[in-house]
């Protein structure tokens, strides 16, 4: 086994915000340990936002051709990265690609932008396709994250991450498990848009509403939060369950953000306050809303921690980055216990250029 691996890790999420690269360097001493040496967000061309914003209203066929186009692009960003940033010493690009289609109940899970050509382009080794084999193997496909929680993050009883869905890992009986919990910024984003902002900075306009009771009940009644994990959310999901959901009120925006950033603050604090005292650690973007933050101080007991800015900002890319690692080395990178699959196993693709 490698000593020292040097990756790119790709991750574009729900929430659009763009395609999340990192320069990363892992070691496997006692434990594996991380350094993330260059990062940085390339914001999506609005060609592409619009593009990726209505992918579940396209067909298998449209989905095909739209999957080709979207490789390429990729393929673009990243040789542009590893050019601006001059990477010499890389031994493989490790990418998410971007989900198109999630409906594991119908063993369906696909995510645009893994094609080999990737490693054709890029003249590097990529591994990629991480959800597939999973729900293959009867999983949900998702969380993936959490194997990178248990082995980087393993100093904090929680991992939350707030990006365009809420999802949470923890150990329960030295078991890892992982969930998700409820829409964060792929709702939150929709109705800010409508004011012209991309995000809503700080959750001010949030915070400037106010709660509106009756739809923050029917929030809360949602079925899924409900259900045992594991389970995981998608946007086919929030198309059927929020949107029209919230849109019967008719509500001023800020009243929507505000309701709404209350149902994931409570959903949230359900989740974490059934242990008695623990540390939760939070990254994603969702970190920024201030808002958001202090309404779930306000609801749990528990130890919040914010880490350092390439930590909130790249821990998907980094992780993603490490799945990667983990797959070349033939090692496993997806744990039943968080997925629901029929075993543990070694998942994604790896490309040789």
């Amino acid at each position: 086994m490698k000593e020292d691996y040097f990756v790119v890790g790709v991750m574009s999420g729900t929430s659009l915000d763009g395609i999340d690269l990192a320069y990363i360097k892992f070691s496997k001493k006692v434990q594996w340990g991380f350094k993330i040496l260059k990062a940085e967000t390339i914001k999506y061309p609005t060609k592409w936002y619009e593009i990726l914003k209505g992918l579940t209203n396209t067909s298998l066929q449209e989905l095909e051709g739209i999957d080709i186009a979207y490789s390429n692009y990729l393929a673009q960003v990243i040789q542009g990265f590893i050019k601006k940033h001059q990477i010499k010493k890389l031994d493989a690009v490790c990418s998410h690609g971007h989900t198109a289609l999630h409906q594991p109940d119908q063993k369906l899970t696909y995510q645009i932008g893994n094609k080999p050509h990737l490693a054709q382009v890029l003249q590097q080794t990529v591994v990629c396709d991480f959800r597939v084999q999973d729900v293959e193997l009867g999983g949900q496909g998702a969380p993936l994250v959490p194997i990178g929680d248990k082995l980087l993050f393993s100093q904090y009883d929680f991992c939350l991450n707030l990006g365009g869905f809420a999802n949470i890992s923890t150990d329960v009986n030295q078991e890892r498990i992982a969930y998700d919990i409820c829409p964060v910024n792929i709702v939150l984003n929709h109705y800010v848009i409508q004011l012209g902002y991309d995000f809503d900075d700080e959750g001010n306009i949030a915070a400037s509403g106010k709660v509106h009771n009756e739809l923050l009940n029917q929030l809360n009644a949602l079925s899924f939060y409900n259900k045992e994990y594991p389970k995981s959310l998608g946007l086919e999901w929030v198309n059927t369950n929020i949107f029209p959901l919230i849109d019967e009120f008719q509500l001023p925006v800020s009243d929507v953000l505000c309701t709404f950033v209350e149902n994931i603050a409570i959903q949230i604090a359900f989740q974490i306050n059934k242990r008695e005292k623990s540390t939760l650690l939070i990254t994603g973007g969702g970190v920024y809303n201030t808002f958001l933050i202090n309404r779930l101080k306000a609801l749990t007991h528990q130890t919040i921690i914010i880490p350092e800015k390439d930590v909130i900002e790249f821990k998907e890319a980094l992780i993603f980055g490490f799945l990667g690692v983990l797959k070349l080395e033939n090692l496993i990178n997806c744990l039943k216990s968080v997925t629901g699959a029929s075993k543990n196993h070694s998942t994604g693709k790896i490309f040789q250029p």
